[in-house]
C-alpha cells in the first residue's frame, strides 16, 4: 500500500518530528517565522515549508500583522489527534495499574505481616 502524501491530513502531516517541534513551539502563542526559525535553529526555508504544510491541514493558522506573518497552532484541528493519542494514554496508564498492582501483590505474598518473619529467612530466630 501506498503511503499517504505527508500533506493530505493532519497525522501524517504530524509524522514529521520538526512539525512537532514546530506546533510545541507555537502551543502557547503566536509568532513569526523568524522566531520559530531562531529558536528551533532550522533554515528559514524549511520552516516556511513544513508551515506550509501544517496550513494546508489547518493545524496551524496565519494572521497578517503590517508586513508580518503571525503563526498560531489551531486547537480545533489538533483535538482529533489529541483524542487519538488519549486512547493510549488510557491503555498505558491501565497497564501501569496493573503491573503496580501486581507489583504490590508479590511483595504482599513474601510479607504477608510485617510484624512476622518468613520461616526460610536466614535472620529469623525461629528454626
Amino acid at each position: 500500500m501506498a503511503r499517504a502524501a505527508t500533506t493530505s491530513d493532519a497525522f501524517n502531516a504530524v509524522a514529521e518530528p520538526r512539525r512537532r517541534e514546530i506546533l510545541i513551539f507555537l502551543a502557547l502563542r503566536e509568532r513569526p517565522v523568524g522566531d520559530i526559525v531562531a529558536t528551533l535553529g532550522l533554515g528559514q526555508p524549511s520552516v516556511s515549508k513544513h508551515l506550509r504544510v501544517l496550513r494546508n491541514v489547518d493545524l496551524v493558522r496565519v494572521r497578517r500583522e503590517g508586513r508580518r506573518k503571525l503563526y498560531r497552532t489551531n486547537a480545533e484541528a489538533i483535538r482529533p489527534l489529541h483524542e487519538w493519542a488519549g486512547t493510549f494514554e488510557r491503555y498505558w496508564r491501565h497497564q501501569l495499574i496493573r503491573i503496580k498492582e501486581r507489583a504490590e501483590a508479590k511483595v504482599n505474598k513474601v510479607r504477608p505481616d510485617s510484624n512476622t518473619r518468613r520461616s526460610d529467612d536466614p535472620d529469623s530466630t525461629e528454626h
